[in-house]
């Protein structure tokens, strides 16, 4: 069953759950927030990808954070509900903004508790090996959507994760990616670490 949604392109991916932070500057847009604010709608943000977009999700504003003269505002959204795009047409309801009639993934929640310790702790550990700032939330409310653009993950691929149904392929997808690249990172640091010495070894022996 196909449904009729507003759409905002935009080159990213947004995941379910996901709260995303927008400055909003085109007229288009701005009408778009507007009818947000007036009719509580929720609107989509497929992702564009190599010149088209296929797939993406439906976000529901939250708050307007900030006003400006001009009609731009900066916003908050949260990822609701993923969707493939069905038919995409320029003006949604002879407005400015596009529209796309689009059908919803059905999720299954199959996941376990063993994927989703592994799938954090190894978040962790490539946080650790990369050196950051982890700000990783903890808990049962982690699953497989959780910190997707903290994980190394490219465009493409971050966009694979989105197309999954089901919970357990989407930890299966993340953990091997993880698994492939934390290696690479502690090479990485080796590396680094091998040459920061052999360039004290030169300085001894001047």
């Amino acid at each position: 069953m196909t449904q009729n949604l507003a759409m905002f392109p935009l080159e990213l991916v947004v995941f379910p759950g996901e709260r995303l932070a927008l400055h909003i500057f085109e007229k288009r847009y701005q009408q778009l927030i507007a009818d947000c604010e007036l009719q509580n709608m929720t609107f989509g943000i497929p992702a564009y990808f190599n010149g088209k977009f296929s797939y993406g999700t439906e976000v529901r504003l939250e708050k307007v954070e900030k006003r400006y003269p001009s009609g731009a505002s900066d916003i908050v959204c949260r990822g609701l509900r993923v969707f493939k795009i069905e038919s995409f047409y320029p003006f949604y309801n002879e407005k400015m903004y596009s529209g796309a009639a689009v059908t919803f993934l059905n999720t299954i929640e199959d996941g376990t508790a063993a994927q989703r310790d592994l799938f954090f702790n190894l978040a962790k550990r490539f946080h650790a090996l990369l050196g950051a700032d982890s700000d990783l939330s903890t808990g049962a409310a982690i699953n497989s959507y959780s910190f997707p653009h903290k994980l190394g993950l490219s465009f493409k691929q971050e966009l694979e994760l989105l197309k999954l149904y089901s919970e357990s392929a989407r930890y299966v997808y993340v953990i091997d990616h993880l698994t492939v690249t934390l290696p690479v990172v502690e090479q990485m640091n080796r590396t680094r670490e091998l040459i920061q010495l052999n360039g004290h070894f030169k300085i001894l022996i001047r």
